[in-house]
């Protein structure tokens, strides 16, 4: 059978699995029931928090203090609106699929495609990013007395990917402790560095008397607030994945919008606590450019203190919560995908511990690749940031259509100013994809490469091969029927 776009849907699994569809289901199972709505919060923030101790604050470099600060808030706004989209979505359909499953509905199996594969960009480069910025902490700590970085990032996804082969309930808990660890270190340098806070310095980076509308607040101009959103985004970069554990969670209608509210509010208070802290302590100058910010705030121009120490080695807490999480979400994200059909199918088989081992190996095995080939983590993030703000864009859009469309749709949960959020987040994700081409163009056109490698798959092979019975396809296979009826 076909969908109204001519891409055919496949009612049974392939050659290579059985020819019963409920036995081809039940080799791609998760867990259910596996995490409330504490582990989802817990999950949301670790995704993020690698952000608040270092990456942010190469924006000052871009626009300013005040550049970054209007940055910031802008992003922030569109993270908002986007996640109390994404509640709503994820109410209507609780799977795995997050993202791709609502654009599939709403924008059919090419918009799909497109958003759950740059959905993918983002969580198979993020993490291989992270995994350097932990080979440095490692080598500048001493620790181990490694000084390069590939056997770190070795140990790193092996055990990592190991943790989360066991299960996904001793997955998140270990995340939701080493998230706590991280989020009370930024507190606890919050204290120390707002002892030495001076407004004075906020604004001392010198002012390009050339750039329009420069000054002591802009001193790179008007542009550099557009120039400093990618970095604004930082803050908050991954929380769109909690919908991602939707198959695994306890009651996901009531416990998924709860997690994402609750993990969006923590991360902008943080994100306001650490920004001012940081760039108060020391100055918007010395930090402009460090690749640990919150130790250069903390010591100045003075050697270490027991603080500064204390937040280096939390920081390293702060990398794994993100890395570990982000490994999580590309393989929901992969399976959810080749469970479909989008991407090869075996992809998608499960262990008898319900984990998607081969999408959790895979992405391990390209990330370690790219870390150990390259080094080069703020490339990656660049690319994974790029691909953010394309899925960011679709899955506003999904909402946008689906309200207009199918206002009859059954919704546990309504997002708080309905089309309007959603058109706000989706008119800022739009201005932040242009922005990336001010700060990496290498980057943004190597997303390109990638997405006109994965169209190509799709547009030649896999579209003509979807799994009907898989459940994202289903809800819009409902959704057409009904429509079909509607025009009778």
């Amino acid at each position: 059978m076909a969908d109204e776009t001519g891409t055919r849907l496949t009612a049974v699994p392939g050659p290579t699995d059985s020819p019963e569809g409920d036995d081809y289901l039940k080799r791609r199972t998760l867990r259910r029931g596996s995490a409330g709505w504490l582990l989802l919060t817990g999950l949301g923030v670790a995704y993020v928090v690698s952000g608040d101790f270092s990456g942010w604050n190469l924006g000052l470099d871009k626009g300013g203090f005040g550049g970054l600060a209007i940055a910031t808030v802008l992003m922030g706004a569109m993270y908002a609106c986007l996640v109390f989209s994404l509640a709503e979505l994820s109410s209507i359909l609780p799977t795995a699929g997050g993202g791709y499953g609502f654009a599939r509905r709403a924008l059919g199996p090419w918009g799909g495609f497109l958003t759950g594969t740059a959905i993918l960009i983002e969580y198979i480069l993020a993490p291989a990013a992270i995994v350097i910025f932990i080979g440095d902490y490692v080598e500048s700590l001493g620790l181990f007395g490694l000084t390069s970085g590939w056997p770190v990032y070795l140990v790193c996804f092996a055990v990592f990917i190991g943790v989360h082969l066991w299960g996904v309930g001793e997955a998140l808990r270990f995340s939701l402790v080493v998230t706590a660890i991280a989020v009370a270190a930024l507190l606890i340098f919050a204290v120390g560095a707002f002892t030495e806070f001076d407004s004075a310095g906020l604004n001392d980076i010198p002012v390009d008397a050339e750039a329009f509308g420069s000054n002591s607040w802009l001193p790179m101009g008007l542009l550099g607030i557009w120039a400093a959103f990618p970095f604004g985004m930082w803050f908050f970069l991954g929380v769109e994945g909690v919908p991602l554990a939707a198959e695994e969670a306890k009651d996901p209608v009531r416990s998924m919008p709860k997690a994402l509210s609750i993990s969006m509010g923590i991360l902008a208070a943080l994100a306001l606590i650490t920004f001012f802290a940081a760039t108060g302590a020391q100055g918007s100058e010395a930090v402009r450019s460090a690749g640990n910010p919150l130790v250069v705030a903390l010591e100045g121009d003075g050697g270490p203190t027991a603080l500064s120490r204390f937040v280096n080695y939390a920081g390293l807490a702060g990398l794994v919560a993100s890395f570990f999480s982000l490994i999580y979400a590309g393989s929901r994200q992969l399976f959810a995908l080749s469970r479909a059909g989008y991407l090869p199918r075996f992809l998608s088989l499960t262990s008898r511990r319900k984990a998607p081992y081969l999408g959790l190996v895979i992405p391990g095995v390209i990330g370690f690749t790219l870390a150990a080939a390259t080094g080069d983590g703020a490339r990656m993030l660049n690319i994974a940031v790029f691909g953010a703000t394309i899925s960011y864009a679709l899955m506003a859009l999904s909402h946008i259509v689906l309200r207009r469309r199918e206002p009859g749709l059954e919704r546990p949960y309504r997002t708080p100013g309905g089309i309007a959020t959603s058109s706000v987040a989706f008119a800022l994700a739009l201005s932040a994809l242009v922005a990336t081409f001010l700060v990496d163009k290498d980057a943004a056109f190597i997303a390109l490469g990638v997405y006109a490698v994965a169209l190509a798959y799709f547009a030649f092979y896999s579209r003509h091969r979807l799994v009907a019975s898989a459940p994202e396809e289903e809800f819009a296979a409902l959704a057409e029927a009904e429509a079909e009826l509607a025009r009778d």
